[in-house]
């Protein structure tokens, strides 16, 4: 059993930043790709950030030039680094490990303020 662990989150201000990390309980250098997932009240879980086993990175249109997704292979993280935040990025972030099977984390929670 894989353990991700989130954390981060917090309160900001509109134009501020943050930085989620996600921690993995295994390597993260053999696995298929780490996304970041959001949900907000009333919405479905959306796909916000994709790094690849090769480290190709992508993005929905909404973030794109404001958040950058990373990782540190000797520290089994990935980040999300989330600049020039806006009230409509305010959502539950996910942290998704896609290898033999899928694994989430418990999410942490981002709010921005106007």
């Amino acid at each position: 059993q894989v353990q991700l662990v989130e954390s981060g989150g917090g309160l900001v201000q509109a134009g501020g930043s943050l930085r989620l990390s996600c921690a993995a309980s295994r390597s993260i250098f053999t696995i298929n790709a780490m996304d970041w997932y959001r949900q907000a009240p009333g919405k479905q879980r959306e796909l916000v950030a994709t790094i690849t086993s090769a480290g190709s990175t992508g993005y929905v249109d909404s973030v794109k030039g404001r958040f950058t997704i990373s990782r540190d292979i000797a520290k089994n993280t990935v980040y999300l680094q989330m600049n020039s935040l806006k009230p409509e990025d305010t959502a539950v972030y996910y942290c998704h490990m896609r290898s033999n099977r899928d694994y989430w984390g418990q999410g942490t929670q981002v709010t921005v303020s106007s």
